[in-house]
């Protein structure tokens, strides 16, 4: 009851917050003369008094947060926002489908970026602020998921991180709500960062801050059909590789950074796996555009790195279709989509650091069959590395490919063509936006995808964001009769 009570209670707030996020889109339509604003004001009134019933309902008695509580408000927490946000999607003039609404506003919250929304710039400003915004918060709310919740429910190895987050930061940093306010300003610092660059780089002023918000949340969504090719005339591109770059470092890093501690980052063993892995990836691809005399508008060093950075971290800005540069370049594209960036940030993935563990446990077995005699405790970044901690990267591992495969076969019962449903689920599933194919690659959306085909994504992109155990585990009877 104390459980029901506080999910209650945190859901009945996240939606008075998101409601209040719906004034902003609304103001600037009301502001410009777009009708558009009566949308927004009706959605923001029912989210509100939903937000607010649900948080009268949960007041007094006492509050607790138990372990089924915690799986439960996680996961409920995104689908109902998910729900009460594509209300102007629906009562507005882009007058979509619940299914196509709900796809949308599920896109954005899990930072996904795919999209099924074209001819943006006939859009209300509100709208295109409105998915901007959507993707900012679900940004930030997978960091305090990924820091607060993920090592306590030692989801695919993140409680390796409980220890390194939470015990540094709390020399300086006592309370948690002290730590959620460093993530906070650390993340609204870089937004604005970001923005500011992008305007002095050409960009105007209501697009860099969109863009802005969609890129510190490695979310994707952009204000043209053709994405980020739209501002690259001014080199907005490469100040977008460095910002997406930075976004997907973890964000605790950053707080100690601040607190007199700058070399941080550079003692993350994640951080330097994943800097050095994105050097050696721009650089071979630029290589192969280089032999492969690919001839383009942009260098290709800054074509590669922009393209390659977005799809690593899941943020799904496309400069131009990469499908053209050669045979070699959709597939292998198609396997970066499986990498991701580094915990405790905003990316989306199997991200780095289960890939450094996987290799380490690959090592220790290999040394116990040359030398079986030999004793040598696992480490990783430092510190012991505990076998549950392996055992869950190796099940994580199994679980993600595992629902990848079921979404390509769910979504190719849907009628799409082999290419189209296995990029569409490993792009579902990495919440990177784009897929491969002329319908649904870099320069298509998923409008064309039927509904049973769109409510697969919606799953696929959920379970993906929030690191497959905390959705999975409820399809299981045990979870609610024990």
């Amino acid at each position: 009851m104390y459980s029901a009570r506080t999910i209650a209670l945190v859901i009945g707030a996240l939606l008075v917050l998101l409601g209040f996020f719906m004034l902003a889109p609304m103001a600037y339509d009301a502001a410009n003369g777009s009708p558009d604003w009566r949308a927004f004001g009706t959605s923001a009134s029912l989210t509100l008094f939903a937000g607010a019933i649900l948080m009268l309902v949960a007041r007094g008695g006492k509050l607790r947060m138990n372990l089924r509580a915690a799986f439960i408000l996680t996961t409920f927490s995104w689908v109902i926002m998910a729900a009460f946000a594509s209300l102007p999607f629906m009562l507005g003039q882009a007058q979509l489908s619940p299914v196509d609404a709900y796809f949308e506003s599920m896109s954005g919250l899990t930072t996904t970026g795919s999209t099924v929304m074209s001819t943006l710039d006939t859009h209300s400003k509100g709208i295109l602020l409105w998915r901007a915004i959507l993707q900012w918060i679900g940004g930030i709310g997978i960091i305090v998921v990924a820091m607060a919740v993920l090592p306590m429910l030692k989801v695919g190895g993140m409680q390796l991180f409980r220890a390194e987050w939470f015990e540094p930061m709390g020399k300086v940093l006592p309370r948690a709500q002290a730590i959620a306010i460093g993530i906070g300003a650390a993340y609204f610092g870089l937004t604005v960062l970001c923005a500011s660059v992008y305007w002095m780089m050409g960009v105007d002023a209501f697009d860099a801050i969109c863009l802005s918000m969609t890129t510190i949340a490695t979310g994707g969504f952009a204000n043209s059909d053709i994405s980020f090719a739209a501002y690259s005339a001014g080199g907005a591109d490469i100040a977008a590789s460095f910002f997406m770059v930075m976004a997907s470092l973890p964000f605790a890093a950053y707080i100690l950074a601040v607190r007199g501690d700058p070399a941080a980052l550079f003692r993350n063993a994640q951080v330097r796996g994943f800097v050095g892995l994105l050097g050696i990836l721009v650089l071979g691809m630029t290589l192969y555009m280089v032999l492969g005399n690919f001839e383009g508008d942009v260098h290709p060093l800054r074509l590669a790195a922009f393209n390659v950075i977005s799809i690593v971290t899941g943020t799904g800005y496309a400069l131009g279709d990469f499908q053209l540069w050669g045979s070699m370049a959709a597939p292998a594209f198609f396997v970066f989509m499986f990498i991701g960036g580094c915990a405790g940030s905003t990316t989306c993935g199997i991200k780095i650091f289960r890939y450094q563990v996987a290799i380490e446990g690959l090592r220790a077995q290999i040394r116990r069959m040359i030398h079986p005699n030999l004793i040598r405790p696992l480490r990783y970044n430092g510190v012991p590395l505990p076998q549950s901690a392996l055992f869950s990267v190796y099940n994580f591992f199994f679980v993600y490919f595992a629902c990848f495969a079921a979404a390509a076969i769910a979504l190719s019962f849907a009628g799409l063509e082999p290419t189209t449903a296995i990029s569409s689920a490993a792009a579902a599933i990495g919440n990177i936006g784009p897929g491969l194919g002329e319908i649904v690659g870099p320069s298509g959306n998923f409008s064309s995808l039927p509904d049973f085909g769109k409510c697969v994504m919606v799953l696929t992109m959920l379970v993906g964001r929030l690191e497959l155990f905390t959705v999975l585990v409820l399809f299981l009877p045990r979870f609610w009769l024990s």
